[in-house]
């Protein structure tokens, strides 16, 4: 799966075409933010997830994944240069794949942040629950495919299961 966009596009027009591609792959987005200092997301459907999974992590089992009861698919639009805060969380694991565009990502064990990793086109990158990590913009918009993996599902992760560390933002 790749999204095809000029790098040197505008923020709304990156996000109009991966919209576009969504539509144009019948996943139904019931919520968005594109008003992230880093970027935006897509939140899918979550009656979509086996679709999502089939599109996007062709390779990975939906059963298999299955922490808790729940899944939740989403893609995230991170901007040239952005990072997105230096975090983990306590109520999920994550899976990642480039779909379009670079990404980086930094993970460690505990709080110290270690050397970026450059992701290339396709690249999955599993965070387990607590994993400290942070995804990083480099030359270009970079478009990802993410999992969420609901460890507790009595409560499920939201975007307030979210543990900053770091923040460029001062969030």
């Amino acid at each position: 799966m790749s999204v095809k966009f000029n790098a040197a596009g505008s923020k709304q027009e990156v996000l109009q075409k991966v919209q576009e591609m969504l539509n144009g792959l019948h996943l139904t987005v019931t919520k968005h933010d594109f008003d992230r200092p880093w970027g935006g997301f897509f939140v899918i459907n979550e009656h979509q997830t086996e679709d999502f999974l089939r599109l996007f992590f062709p390779q990975l089992n939906k059963e298999e994944l299955m922490i808790g009861n729940k899944l939740s698919p989403k893609i995230l639009v991170v901007a040239p240069g952005k990072r997105l805060s230096w975090q983990y969380h306590h109520r999920r694991a994550e899976i990642w794949k480039v779909i379009g565009g670079h990404a980086g990502v930094i993970t460690s064990e505990n709080d110290q942040e270690t050397d970026l990793k450059h992701l290339a086109f396709g690249e999955t990158v599993v965070l387990r629950q607590g994993e400290r990590h942070r995804l990083v913009g480099l030359n270009e918009y970079g478009v990802v495919a993410e999992i969420w993996q609901h460890t507790e599902p009595e409560h499920p992760s939201d975007e307030d299961d979210i543990v900053r560390l770091q923040d460029d933002f001062g969030r």
